[in-house]
């Protein structure tokens, strides 16, 4: 009979979990693999905050869990599971349906703690998953709408206030993303900037408590800059639909609460059967089992496990499930053949980052025994590579170009760690007078020397002579023409290891003992020609615009490494370069032809797999 694996939840923890034991246990295998979550979608739960205040749309934090899963030993189900009977190995969903299994990996996650305030979780905005971020995204604009027609000031000024409860990673990445986000609602709704006000408060006497006293110190600074009101040590006794009580420092009036103060497990681990600590997270023992269930494994911000020689739990962070997954991957397949040993989680953490708004971050990272702090651009560079390093490992290169697409080159009013350099484009409609006039020239070149070709094929004159007397043909060839007469063009150097590579290239492919040329030779010539002349009348009608750009940008490095090309070789290539970006799409067949051959590509089997994969 067949083992059955389920992974309860399809965060961080769970995805990566189900596509590790993927790995390990092929179809076939007699292994049985299944992903049950609410929601189709996995969810960057990291990216939230961009979202909510508008830098990144929406279908950027979101990724189809059957897109992941495509092709792999993993059946992804959408359900709501109600409760678990550990004794009987079986699921229960609020739809009266029931999942058997032999072995359960619980990542079901976290959601927002409110310690009970009065208020908060009935009139506060919580931040916590896709919804909330849409949601949020939505009020705040709001807000600004209303305030523009609202001519009560007292209103008006409650409207244009926006309180961030929690000054851990999640609020000040909220508030330091409004503090930007500002600029640009004031200047579309026609506001002073004055009239809006941020603020930030905590119970804990300083923001990001887990940083080093430098970063939080630089972190302040940023959010000063921005213009955002900072309260710690302060009590918070409750929120109302326009109010939040900050105990000692009085009431706010603001009409928007974003309540970033704490998480806790979800409601399901709750109610389990279960030994549990620290705000609904199941014990377990060092190989990730619930120590009350040793078929049961728990990943992510679920579990509650003290390494040996730590004091503290750890923490509820990605790059906990990180590491849990594959070592839970690990032991459930040990268990299962019985071909190894379970082994300890020995957990290695590389530190933190936060982003305060698009532009600007701290960091600090590293190993335990040596950490190193970053701040501004080196900051949200590691933040973004590691990103980018998740984002690979679960969903494939199509999600990576995404994400750089939305983080980089689609950013509205420059919220970039890189500005607006990348996210400046220019119509394609200005390059196509530049694609004409290179596929014209490059036409031109062609049809010059194709009556020499089509006169004799095994007159060589694209290729240097082979030198007699051991120096390079190239250069022979170079310093011959700019000796035969003043008017000829000097060829663009070229270095010596480069010429040696061609050099015995030629040897083995286009020269003859004698000195003479091979058959090979005028092969390559011939192609040489017929590129000059198909590539330039690509160009002019704009078919296929990329690959002939990139192929003529191919010919002149060609000719270049031959010693024989000219000085305006340079703008050829640098021409070529302009217009690898899809010139063709205006005014151009690829206009017409690409739209239908991705029709046709997602048909067949093959590339239809790689895009379900890799999107």
């Amino acid at each position: 009979m067949n083992k059955k694996i389920i992974v309860l939840g399809g965060g961080y923890g769970g995805v990566l979990t189900a596509k590790k034991l993927a790995k390990k246990f092929k179809k076939g295998s007699g292994v049985e693999i299944t992903l049950i979550d609410r929601k189709p979608y996995h969810t960057l739960l990291t990216e939230l905050h961009e979202v909510a205040a508008a830098r990144v749309e929406e279908d950027s934090i979101k990724v189809d869990l059957k897109k992941i899963f495509a092709g792999r030993n993993v059946d992804v189900v959408l359900d709501d599971i109600a409760n678990i009977d550990f004794n009987a190995n079986t699921l229960h969903s609020k739809h009266d349906r029931s999942y058997t299994y032999d072995y359960l990996v619980i990542g079901t996650g976290c959601k927002p703690s409110y310690f009970g305030i009065p208020g908060a979780e009935e009139h506060a905005f919580s931040l916590w998953s896709y919804e909330d971020a849409v949601a949020l995204r939505e009020q705040i604009r709001t807000m600004f709408i209303q305030a523009v027609k609202e001519t009560d000031p007292v209103v008006r000024k409650r409207m244009l206030t926006f309180v961030v409860v929690g000054a851990g990673f999640t609020g000040i990445e909220m508030i330091g993303e409004l503090g930007e986000y500002k600029e640009q609602l004031c200047k579309e709704f026609y506001l002073d900037k004055s009239e809006v006000r941020l603020v930030v408060a905590d119970m804990a006497p300083k923001i990001l408590p887990i940083l080093p006293d430098k970063l939080i110190q630089k972190a302040k600074q940023r959010l000063d800059k921005l213009g955002i009101e900072v309260i710690t040590g302060t009590q918070i006794t409750g929120v109302s639909p326009t109010s939040v009580s900050l105990g000692e420092s009085g009431d706010i009036e603001a009409n928007t609460v974003i309540w970033t103060a704490g998480v806790e497990g979800s409601d399901l681990v709750g109610d389990l059967d279960l030994e549990q600590k620290g705000r609904k997270r199941i014990v377990t023992n060092e190989h990730l089992q619930s120590v009350d269930h040793k078929n049961v494994y728990v990943v992510g911000d679920n579990i509650f496990y003290i390494p040996e020689g730590e004091e503290r739990p750890v923490p509820q962070m990605v790059e906990n499930a990180e590491n849990a997954a594959p070592l839970i991957a690990n032991n459930i397949h040990a268990v299962i053949t019985g071909q190894a040993q379970q082994k300890p989680y020995k957990p290695v953490f590389h530190g933190t980052m936060v982003c305060i708004g698009g532009r600007y971050g701290v960091a600090n990272i590293g190993t335990p025994k040596k950490m190193f702090m970053f701040t501004g651009f080196m900051a949200m560079f590691f933040k973004h590579f590691i990103n980018l390093f998740y984002l690979f490992q679960v969903c494939g290169f199509n999600k990576c170009y995404s994400y750089m697409l939305h983080e980089f080159f689609h950013v509205p009013n420059r919220r970039s760690f890189v500005g607006g350099h990348l996210s400046k484009r220019s119509p394609n409609f200005w390059l196509v007078p530049l694609r004409i006039f290179v596929g014209a020239m490059w036409l031109k070149e062609g049809l010059a020397k194709l009556p020499k070709i089509l006169e004799d094929p095994n007159n060589i004159f694209l290729i240097p002579a082979k030198a007699v007397d051991g120096t390079s043909g190239a250069t022979e060839a170079a310093a011959a023409a700019g000796e035969a007469v003043k008017t000829a063009v000097e060829a663009l150097p070229v270095p010596d290891f480069i010429t040696s590579m061609v050099n015995g290239t030629m040897d083995m492919f286009f020269y003859t003992s004698d000195g003479g040329f091979t058959a090979l030779a005028s092969i390559f010539q011939a192609a040489m020609v017929c590129g000059e002349i198909i590539f330039g009348l690509m160009l002019i009608v704009g078919l296929f615009t990329s690959v002939a750009s990139i192929g003529t940008v191919a010919m002149g490095l060609m000719i270049w490494t031959s010693g024989m090309a000219p000085y305006e070789m340079l703008w050829y290539w640098f021409a070529g370069i302009a217009l690898i970006g899809g010139s063709g799409s205006t005014l151009g067949l690829d206009y017409y032809l690409y739209p239908h051959l991705k029709r046709i590509w997602r048909k067949i089997p093959f590339i239809k797999k790689w895009y379900l994969y890799a999107d």
